[in-house]
């Protein structure tokens, strides 16, 4: 008990002060994060989760480490689907691009806790319930199936349950107000346009996070690699987003890859009791699809390119 808690302690210290440097130091000004800026800071969270993983190999053995590894790659792998509906969010409110980076900060924030809470309330479930494995695993093998077929429909942050209630009870300013979520105009607390957009994009993970989890929970039931790949991979997600609206065509087969994923993991997840598979296999499984799907993408692209360049040519 003792360890977990210096384990989780220390964790959890390590994450407050690097959240609090992002904030205060590097990015305590409003700015437009440009390519190269997040470029260097995914490289950043990624390379600490590459250092934070060598120390579970050393000190937790190999085993826990490539449970982590894997775990980590799943994540980040799902968290790709997190950043297209954070696009249009803030696309539909019109978010300037200076305000963009606070406002992922808190729903990063947000995000941490909230899975935290889903994945002690999935650990507690599958200790004393350990039929619901098989129930989880049906929930992906369905998610991914539903995922594969399903087609590009238009998200509507103004449809979203959670936004509609709260803007039925909270009075909301009719422009931003810099940074601030909140302002007091003629003695009354109104709230801005950021705080609706900070309402969506914490709806949006938690409803992503219902697959991410039960997902990591078929690669590992030690909470602490569970919830540390999780963070890790939230931790990157800002510096993501500010990426991938450039690089989209290069995953236009991601959800395909996704899809195969969650299947395999739930069909791993069903048929656990009959047969344990090895976290190696899991993870060159996942790696194998992640690149077949990237190359596919990547080929596809190339070929797009090829062909407008020959029609501008003979134009």
């Amino acid at each position: 008990m003792s360890d977990s808690v210096l384990l989780f302690g220390g964790f959890s210290v390590f994450v407050v002060v690097m959240l609090a440097l992002d904030l205060t130091v590097f990015h305590r000004n409003a700015h437009t994060v440009r390519v190269r800026e997040a470029v260097i800071w995914y490289g950043i969270w990624v390379g600490l989760a590459v250092l934070f993983n060598i120390g579970i190999y050393v000190w937790m053995g190999v085993d826990k480490g490539n449970e982590f590894l894997t775990a980590y790659v799943i994540e980040l792998s799902l968290s790709v689907d997190n950043i297209f509906v954070f696009l249009i969010v803030f696309s539909s409110f019109g978010v300037p691009p200076e305000y963009r980076h606070r406002v992922l900060f808190l729903g990063i924030l947000g995000a941490v806790v909230m899975r935290g809470l889903f994945i002690a309330t999935g650990v507690a479930l599958l200790e004393n319930f350990s039929w619901l494995i098989f129930l989880f695993g049906g929930f992906l093998v369905f998610t991914g199936v539903k995922l594969a077929i399903r087609r590009d429909e238009e998200v509507q942050p103004d449809q979203n349950p959670v936004m509609k209630l709260a803007k039925r009870f909270l009075p909301v300013t009719s422009d931003f107000e810099g940074q601030k979520f909140f302002v007091r105009r003629a003695g009354k607390w109104l709230v801005t346009p950021l705080f609706m957009v900070l309402i969506g994009l914490e709806t949006t993970d938690l409803i992503f996070a219902v697959d991410s989890v039960p997902a990591v929970l078929a690669i590992s039931d030690d909470p602490f690699i569970i919830w540390s790949s999780n963070v890790f991979a939230i931790l990157g997600l800002r510096a993501l987003f500010f990426l991938v609206d450039g690089i989209l065509p290069y995953f236009r087969y991601l959800n395909f890859g996704l899809s195969v994923i969650l299947v395999f993991i739930g069909i791993k997840m069903i048929t656990s009791e009959a047969y344990h598979m090895p976290t190696t296999i899991s993870l060159g499984t996942v790696g194998l699809i992640l690149t077949i799907t990237i190359l596919a993408s990547y080929i596809a692209k190339r070929r797009e390119d090829a062909t407008l360049a020959r029609k501008s040519e003979n134009t």
